[in-house]
């Protein structure tokens, strides 16, 4: 049985690639880089907001200097906009009053920037009362190291067999294979199915619902 079950945040819990991309296309138009779709963020977003402008910048024009730049930009306009268009995923809101009812630890694991992932669960989610709310920080490996899932594991007080970790890209199940715990990827969120199989998912959700399954 499962006592704490980690949630990734960005295709996970909440559809962030509105104001992920509406962020980015800013920045990128302050300095005259080209912008683009929306659909596109969801290749660009995964592995921390320095990837994501890299990936987002033309080739040639991903200097340390330019990601930095560009970044500064990012973070000045996400943290006024960045709650305009996210949105839970439908049933995560109930998801998690329902687990959290039944007695599981519940706690958060995101490649976003720390204080962008703080912000947007205690926006979205105000009655929860999550184990733990990890986001990127400094000097800590982004995800798929194990470092934070390892940290808010023994902050819980829990093994590894009983832990869940839930997310949406190759990344996430990888970070839970690498982090010995049972893993589940849903399918509503910015990755494609065949993404997380190769990284080696073997359990999926199509519903908020299907998640209580593997619980």
């Amino acid at each position: 049985m499962k006592k704490l079950i980690i949630f990734d945040l960005d295709g996970t819990l909440l559809d962030t690639i509105g104001d992920l991309a509406a962020a980015t296309n800013f920045a990128l138009r302050a300095f005259g880089f080209p912008e683009h779709p929306e659909e596109a963020f969801r290749f660009f977003v995964g592995n921390g907001i320095n990837k994501l402008i890299e990936r987002a910048l033309p080739e040639g024009r991903r200097s340390a200097d330019e990601v930095s730049m560009v970044k500064h930009e990012f973070l000045k306009y996400y943290q006024l906009h960045g709650e305009e268009q996210t949105r839970p995923y439908p049933g995560i809101s109930e998801l998690l009053a329902l687990l959290h009812a039944k007695g599981y630890k519940l706690a958060v694991a995101s490649n976003k920037y720390h204080e962008g992932t703080t912000t947007l669960v205690r926006y979205f989610f105000p009655e929860i009362e999550f184990e733990g709310v990890l986001g990127q920080r400094e000097g800590v490996p982004v995800k798929p190291s194990r470092a934070i899932v390892d940290e808010l594991r023994e902050k819980a007080g829990v093994t590894p067999a009983e832990t869940l970790y839930v997310g949406d890209s190759g990344v996430d199940a990888a970070t839970a294979l690498n982090a010995g715990v049972d893993f589940v990827g849903v399918l509503w969120g910015f990755r494609p199915r065949a993404e997380l199989e190769a990284a080696g998912a073997r359990h999926f959700a199509l519903t908020a619902t299907d998640i209580l399954k593997h619980c």
